[in-house]
């Protein structure tokens, strides 16, 4: 790797501060996970890393207004093992032990993946489906934007020059509604999925229609998508296997995934629809269940 200097604040107007200062030379780093292998391929070789290991505060996991807080520097392992997150949040607990091995998943931190952009990543896709928002921090303040705006395009972020993920807020899901998360894998339980989804479905008091829907893909495109339109088919919908196949249908026509050694592009469209079905499936028997213990 290229010789750089490393520089660990202990605030994160100290880490801004550095970043102002070195503009294109510097690139932030947590966990390392992606970074570091970056800069060993020397697809990047920044002369400045600003560590954000020091500044406290920013790995905490904590509720807000019902729903729960993640702060960047929380791990992978942090937020699948939170007793928090496992009680109100059951999904995302899921979702992140699906990721990589323990290995990875005790170093990778939250806010450096979703900065680092991978369009395959697991975490993301429920992120989406839950609604969620990221924090962002910069020298001209503070943004929030919702986590399916925040992937511009293949691994390219929201983030402007000198700014810097501080957390991931995920609201409380609604009464009466459940999330499911699967994830199609061919290859090693570590690896990147072929397709993965996440599905919320919230259903009426009597759980015989539903009431909105939210469903987000990974690995079939460019970005995280969210299917707007195989979620504007399910509203005052009931459930049964024609409307699952219209969501299917409507998912096809949204995803562009590129082929690769996980699959042709042809292969990951057509999994895209039989994977949203189940997830569909999962969510929506959640929340019967859900609505039945709200009666």
């Amino acid at each position: 790797m290229r010789a750089f200097e490393y520089a660990a604040p202990r605030t994160l107007d100290e880490a801004l501060a550095v970043l102002r200062e070195h503009g294109d030379e510097a690139r932030v780093i947590a966990g390392g996970t992606a970074l570091v292998t970056m800069m060993r391929q020397r697809l990047v070789s920044p002369g400045y890393l600003v560590s954000l290991r020091d500044i406290r505060g920013l790995d905490r996991i904590e509720a807000d207004n019902g729903g729960i807080r993640i702060g960047a520097l929380a791990t992978h392992r942090d937020v699948e093992t939170s007793p928090l997150v496992r009680e109100r949040l059951p999904v995302l607990a899921e979702t992140f032990r699906r990721v990589a091995s323990v290995r990875i998943r005790n170093m990778a931190t939250v806010g450096g993946a979703l900065a680092h952009a991978d369009p395959n990543q697991d975490p993301p896709v429920t992120l989406i489906a839950l609604g969620a928002r990221v924090e962002i921090c910069g020298t001209d303040g503070r943004r929030a934007l919702p986590v399916e705006e925040f992937f511009r395009d293949y691994y390219e972020s929201a983030l402007e020059p000198g700014e810097v993920v501080i957390g991931v807020v995920v609201p409380q899901l609604a009464p009466a509604s459940g999330a499911a998360y699967v994830k199609f894998l061919p290859r090693t339980a570590d690896d990147y999925a072929t397709v993965a989804v996440a599905a919320t479905v919230s259903v009426d008091p009597d759980g015989e229609r539903c009431r909105a829907a939210r469903i987000a893909l990974g690995s079939v495109g460019v970005t995280p998508i969210r299917a707007r339109g195989a979620e504007g088919l399910l509203a005052g919908q009931r459930f049964g296997a024609e409307l699952l196949r219209g969501a299917g249908e409507a998912v096809k026509g949204a995803v562009d995934p590129l082929s690769d050694h996980r699959g042709s592009a042809a292969y990951k469209r057509e999994m895209a629809g039989v994977m949203v079905g189940r997830a569909l499936t999962r969510a929506w028997d959640a929340a019967l269940v859900s609505a039945r213990g709200t009666r």
